[in-house]
């Protein structure tokens, strides 16, 4: 089988017609030198079919994803992980705050509402944010009180919570965190709200974590089994014979490669989307090492703090400690004193007394101070 994917599709340029086209114009020229080695090499790679395009480089995501243009498409990525055919009604607002301040990590984030007025936000993330549990229940919780909003807001008195539509929450992680390396041989975690009684009450969130970068790891050597893996392939894996076996098995994958290779076509205009995708891979590795040592940093601060109560509750228990042994020298010293008084008082005549210096504290200092006892 030929590894070279222009045999599959013919619009592909050769190596010598893309340099050429570079070499006939200096800025596309100076744009091209000014890459790595092993950045040119990727370039001309998949321009020329000799490895696929990289589907999640930004640009080509949304360009052959669009649920403006291409709905369909998305509309079978969800299909394919919720179970049900569905059908998108329209697109919604992104939280604004969000993408501006999240947006360097993220290669898309899609909301759609779908026919039945479910909630679907799709995100796929170049690098795993951390804390990737608590955040996806946020932005799902967030999700949830818009919509409640809104609903309430168009049927007014004729509100009911019954109307409220489950939120599905789907994020792809092209690299994933360290939390899903707990479960090796898992790409697909599925989640929801469950009671551990039994009982029937509906919470409408739901999500999907798709590590795929662990995805590939478990298809070495293994054949695409179904759409599920069809889909995942697409996205995840740039290797010829993947390509290949994705448009054998499925052949609505082709039109998304060709749509891929149409836009090959333009050096310039591609040359400007990698050009762009180098510039936000070096912003996310920053982003990612900053992310990293803030957990690092929060965890030492965490480890400091134990430290620090650990040591205070030492000194607390130190200083119990020297309480007690001061009481019980106190006591042996009044144990000392009653019986040099107790001699003395016997010697003056004053023996009935001295039942009194275990019971009258007064009486003792008093007896203390007259015999100078010490």
């Amino acid at each position: 089988m030929t590894t070279n994917l222009k045999a599959y599709f013919p619009m592909i340029k050769s190596r010598m017609e893309v340099l050429k086209e570079i070499n006939q114009n200096a800025a596309l020229q100076a744009v091209f030198n000014s890459w790595e080695k092993e950045r040119q090499k990727e370039f001309l790679d998949f321009c020329t079919g000799v490895r696929g395009v990289k589907i999640l480089y930004d640009s080509f995501f949304k360009e052959i994803a669009n649920p403006e243009t291409n709905p369909q498409r998305l509309e079978d990525l969800l299909s394919v992980f919720l179970g049900r055919k569905v059908k998108i009604l329209q697109i919604l607002p992104n939280d604004s705050v969000r993408i501006a301040d999240e947006s360097t990590l993220l290669i898309t984030d899609i909301v759609v509402e779908l026919e039945d007025g479910s909630i679907a936000n799709v995100e796929i993330q170049k690098i795993g944010y951390a804390f990737p549990g608590e955040r996806c229940g946020c932005y799902s919780a967030d999700m949830l009180l818009r919509q409640y909003k809104r609903v309430k807001s168009k049927r007014r008195k004729k509100f009911s919570y019954k109307d409220i539509k489950t939120v599905y929450t789907l994020v792809l992680f092209e690299k994933s965190t360290e939390e899903f390396r707990a479960c090796p041989d898992q790409y697909v975690h599925h989640g929801e709200v469950l009671f551990d009684t039994g009982l029937k009450v509906r919470i409408p969130q739901e999500y999907f974590l798709i590590p795929l970068d662990i995805f590939k790891r478990s298809m070495h050597n293994k054949p695409i089994r179904n759409k599920k893996e069809a889909w995942l392939s697409f996205l995840s894996f740039d290797a010829p014979e993947r390509v290949i076996e994705v448009i054998t098995k499925y052949p609505e994958f082709r039109p998304m490669y060709e749509d891929v290779y149409g836009i090959c076509q333009n050096v310039e205009r591609v040359m400007n989307m990698f050009s762009k995708e180098l510039r936000e891979m070096d912003r996310n590795t920053v982003q990612y090492m900053i992310e990293e040592q803030q957990e690092k940093i929060e965890e030492q601060q965490g480890t400091i703090e134990e430290l620090k109560e650990a040591a205070e509750d030492k000194d607390r228990e130190l200083e119990d400690k020297a309480r007690r042994l001061e009481d019980k020298d106190r006591k042996l010293e009044d144990k000392d004193r009653i019986m040099d008084l107790t001699l003395v008082m016997i010697e003056y005549g004053q023996a009935g007394e001295v039942k009194r210096l275990q019971q009258d504290p007064t009486f003792l200092q008093e007896m203390i101070e007259k015999y100078g006892i010490k």
